[in-house]
């Protein structure tokens, strides 16, 4: 059947309908590339797995959320490039998925889904990326404090410095005979450095380094000669930190690589299931049944409609 037939039989149209009922892009996409069979075969498997997915449906579906496209990560970690913390993050979170939709198969026993369960059943759990990955970033999916023993000493060390900085520097600010030097008496950042607003007639009364100016001129932005060297070891820390965490998602974007294979075919896994539940919702929708097919050519159709017609109630 070529796509002009298709198209003349609105199957596009029918195709987003069915995406529609899916719950991931994974069974949104494989809801967009459905294509008619003429196989027997594969029509009957087809049938029969979207028969069992309508079954389960009855009572309750899958949890498919938190479930993400990871396949370009997956691609990107097979080219040795290294994953941010939100890819991380989806990746994690798709393992859980993982474990979930095998979980919710193995404890459905009340449905005979042999197809589904089958496919289920054949999702790998990686319990120990799963655990890397849970172990390193936090709800946020962003690093934990003690995802490496370096990032937490770092990140301790920085905090007490730059409440050091901070205490030095508002109690510049809020020295009495210093208030007419400033603009304002906040304090703010200029280049990760913290700096007070200096008003510019007033230069030469607060010593430091000047880091920026006001639109109009009359404020600069002064970091106090007292706080220079505080600012450069918060300076220094954050770098550092920043390497460490270079070096902690090179690690964990490596050990999601060594399992790359895995993830794609459990990614798969996920797909089809999605696919047939987006089926069995469009089904119910559309009040369709199962129809009885065979190999020999008979053809009977009873109070058929087009799927997109409206149904007679």
């Amino acid at each position: 059947m070529n796509e002009h037939i298709l198209n003349l039989l609105e199957f596009p149209k029918i195709r987003e309908r069915l995406a529609a009922f899916a719950a991931s892009n994974l069974g949104k996409e494989l809801s967009r590339r459905l294509v008619p069979s003429a196989d027997f075969a594969t029509v009957r498997a087809d049938l029969d797995e979207t028969g069992e997915a309508f079954a389960i449906y009855g009572q309750t579906s899958p949890p498919m959320g938190g479930i993400y496209d990871i396949r370009e990560s997956l691609g990107k970690v097979k080219r040795e490039a290294t994953l941010d913390t939100k890819e991380l993050a989806d990746v994690l979170s798709t393992m859980f998925g993982m474990r979930a939709v095998k979980k919710f198969f193995k404890e459905t026993t009340d449905v005979a889904a042999p197809i589904l369960k089958e496919h289920a059943q054949a999702i790998e759990i990686l319990g120990q990326l799963e655990r890397e990955l849970d172990n390193a970033l936090d709800e946020h999916g962003e690093l934990r404090d003690d995802a490496s023993f370096e990032l937490n000493r770092i990140r301790r060390e920085r905090r007490f410095k730059e409440n050091s900085v901070k205490e030095r520097i508002s109690a510049i600010a809020g020295k009495e005979s210093n208030k007419k030097f400033f603009q304002d008496d906040f304090v703010t950042v200029r280049d990760g450095r913290y700096v007070l607003p200096v008003k510019q007639e007033y230069k030469s009364a607060m010593p430091g380094i000047v880091h920026d100016r006001s639109a109009g001129g009359a404020t600069l932005f002064v970091e106090p000669l007292e706080i220079v060297e505080l600012n450069n070891d918060v300076k220094e820390l954050t770098l550092a930190e920043a390497q460490e965490i270079r070096r902690i998602l090179r690690q964990l974007s490596a050990a999601v690589a060594k399992n790359g294979q895995v993830l794609l075919n459990n990614v798969d896994i996920l797909a089809r299931i999605d696919f047939a539940f987006a089926k069995a919702r469009l089904a119910e929708a559309m009040t369709a049944i199962n129809p009885v097919v065979n190999n020999e050519g008979i053809i009977k159709l009873k109070a058929a409609r087009h799927p997109l017609l409206p149904t007679d109630n």
